[in-house]
């Protein structure tokens, strides 16, 4: 491959200062609301001296997605400073984390819908029923499990850097500021068999359960319009709203599972601009649900404004 022309020299700085502060910001905003959803539950953990399967599922969500998050953030800043190189082993314990965390993440998210539209969907069947009566029983071992198959699918990422291109590799070095981007072997049956065990079932999981969540709430909605309740009561819009943030879940997961896909096969690492946009793209499901959390549970909500008028009054005293 021929070298880097003088245009990528002249671009590559700022591009990369410009995507190392999106994705230092979008980590920032996820890191302070996922502490924030851990501080809470974990809080109420205490008082309460029992967990719920809700505040297990949120804990274990939120800590994964700080863990994550920082990661995210250090990658991004060594691969630009170069701090570390492809083969050391940093790399290699940072990339096996990034996997699993990752997948840690996919899986709380799904079970965390299946227990919601478990509890919340109305369908009658018997072995729905069941579920709803044994579903509190069945989550820890659902979280162990997760956990279990998150850790087994990240250790294929501990050797090898999985991809459908040829062996090449790009580096660009200026003023210290390095954007390396590496492509192994082709191994398209890996890439193929690490997504359907590590991204699909959870995927698959969610988009079952949110949609057919949706279809629940909106069957209820339109039976309770129908009614006496009318279109503009607060039980009806609390379903409009729910079936939002519920449609809105999906989306940022569908998108994210995709993101991640392509990230941790390495397809676009040939390419500087879907490299880059890939990049940019990773954070924006773990803050973005981690805020959507907030902003739809009361406690949640109520917590994340007080730190605000905080941070408000913090800034009024200092200017």
């Amino acid at each position: 491959m021929a070298q880097p022309s003088n245009y990528w020299k002249q671009d590559l700085l700022p591009l990369s200062i410009l995507i190392l502060t999106l994705v230092a910001t979008e980590c920032t905003i996820g890191i302070i609301a996922s502490g924030i959803i851990t501080v809470v539950n974990a809080v109420s953990w205490v008082q309460k001296r029992a967990v719920s399967i809700t505040t297990r599922i949120l804990l274990l969500l939120s800590v994964s997605r700080i863990g994550l998050q920082s990661i995210i953030l250090i990658e991004m800043t060594s691969s630009i400073f170069n701090f570390s190189s492809y083969n050391s082993v940093l790399y290699r314990v940072s990339r096996v984390s990034f996997v699993f965390l990752n997948y840690c993440s996919l899986w709380f998210a799904a079970l965390l819908s299946f227990f919601h539209f478990v509890k919340i969907a109305n369908f009658s069947y018997p072995l729905f029923f069941k579920l709803k009566w044994r579903i509190s029983e069945l989550m820890p071992w659902l979280l162990w499990l997760s956990v279990f198959i998150s850790f087994s699918s990240s250790m294929f990422f501990c050797n090898h850097k999985y991809t459908v291109y040829n062996n090449i590799s790009l580096s660009s070095n200026i003023c210290n500021f390095t954007m390396e981007l590496y492509v192994a072997e082709a191994d398209v049956v890996n890439v193929a068999f690490l997504f359907s065990f590590g991204i699909l079932p959870p995927l698959t999981m969610f988009i079952a359960t949110a949609t057919l969540l949706i279809f629940s709430l909106r069957r209820h909605t339109l039976h309770m319009r129908n009614g006496d309740a009318g279109s503009r009561s607060p039980r009806v819009e609390a379903h409009k709203q729910a079936i939002k943030e519920t449609s809105c879940f999906l989306f940022l997961y569908i998108l994210y599972a995709a993101v991640l896909f392509l990230s941790t096969s390495s397809i676009a690492d040939a390419s500087l601009f879907w490299s880059s946009v890939l990049r940019i793209s990773l954070p924006v499901y773990p803050a973005g649900h981690s805020v959507l959390l907030i902003q739809s549970n009361p406690g949640l909500r109520r917590t994340w404004k007080q730190l605000q008028s905080q941070i408000h009054l913090h800034l009024q005293s200092r200017y």
